[in-house]
């Protein structure tokens, strides 16, 4: 099932899909492709002369990504005596949703292990995305909040610090903003906090380095 669609001003911005939901078990290469394409409306001929293939794939992975619903067609337009399909992206991303089996708690509670980061970022996903869907569904928006940050560590030693006087800080704000008893449900919220090596940004290609 689909699970969740973000917009912005109407705009589809991110959309989250369960494993189900992966197109017969895949978003391959090519389908990952045609969608980065199609963030400008375009047609199997035009997105076929894009990324090099033939019309022919090229439609066929159109119809399939436009039954899960990550394409819609926009314009029907005449052409040398067809009529061709314009289609484009549903979302400016795509999101797939981890299926989760067994406990996440089971990932451990040291706050230094990349599988305790991994699992609140699972948990996280799947708990928003499901959440934004309901949300929809009843005609509201799902307010969130986000804080995103770079930082840096001379020595191994300065994260444990660090993440120690997070925890400080962290543990301030939640007992002032503890809900007091008997407070609505809908009010309380999770705050998820994590941190990882920083990756490395994709090399830069200059206009002739593109042209050879």
């Amino acid at each position: 099932m689909r699970l969740s669609k973000g917009t912005i001003g109407g705009v589809t911005t991110v959309d989250v899909l369960s494993e189900r939901d992966r197109l017969r078990g895949t978003l391959g290469p090519l389908r990952r492709r045609i969608l980065e394409a199609l963030r400008e409306p375009g047609s199997a001929t035009t997105v076929a002369a894009r990324l090099g293939e033939t019309r022919q794939r090229v439609n066929y992975h159109l119809r399939e990504l436009e039954k899960g619903g990550l394409v819609e067609l926009v314009e029907l337009r005449p052409r040398r005596g067809v009529t061709e399909r314009v289609l484009r992206a549903t979302a400016g991303a795509v999101v797939l949703a981890p299926e989760v089996v067994g406990d996440l708690g089971a990932a451990g509670q040291d706050r230094f292990a990349a599988d305790t980061l991994l699992a609140m970022a699972a948990r996280t996903l799947q708990d928003v995305a499901a959440m934004r869907e309901r949300a929809g569904a009843a005609g509201k928006r799902l307010v969130t909040f986000a804080v995103e940050a770079d930082v840096g560590f001379a020595e191994p030693a300065d994260i444990e610090r660090f993440a120690s006087r997070l925890a400080a800080a962290v543990a301030d704000l939640a007992a002032e903003f503890a809900p007091p008893a008997g407070a609505d449900p809908a009010r309380r919220y999770r705050l998820t906090i994590g941190g990882h090596p920083a990756a490395p940004a994709p090399p830069t290609t200059t206009p002739q380095e593109s042209a050879s």
